[in-house]
């Protein structure tokens, strides 16, 4: 086991999350999302926005899924909000 999965196994145990959340689709689902906007929007946009999928996923009666269906939505709007910024004009 590397140490990125102890650190979520521990911190999974820490605040119990016990079988609400599979850690290996967590940790993979989340490290694309920070890497989509961290790339696409900004460095600091993306532990805010992982935080953010976490809030609104958890609001939901079946968290896994909507975190996977979200975090898609999130990495297209990364990816726009990209585009859209190359496409702009630079302010003067």
């Amino acid at each position: 086991m590397n140490t990125l999965q102890e650190w979520v196994n521990l911190v999974c145990r820490e605040l119990d999350l016990g079988d609400a959340v599979s850690p290996a689709a967590m940790q993979s689902r989340v490290l694309d999302l920070s890497r989509d906007v961290a790339h696409g929007v900004a460095r600091p946009a993306a532990p805010l926005t992982a935080y953010l999928l976490g809030l609104a996923a958890g609001r939901s009666s079946d968290p896994e899924a909507t975190a996977d269906q979200l975090a898609r939505r999130i990495c297209l709007l990364a990816q726009r909000w990209s585009e859209d910024q190359r496409a702009s004009p630079e302010p003067r």
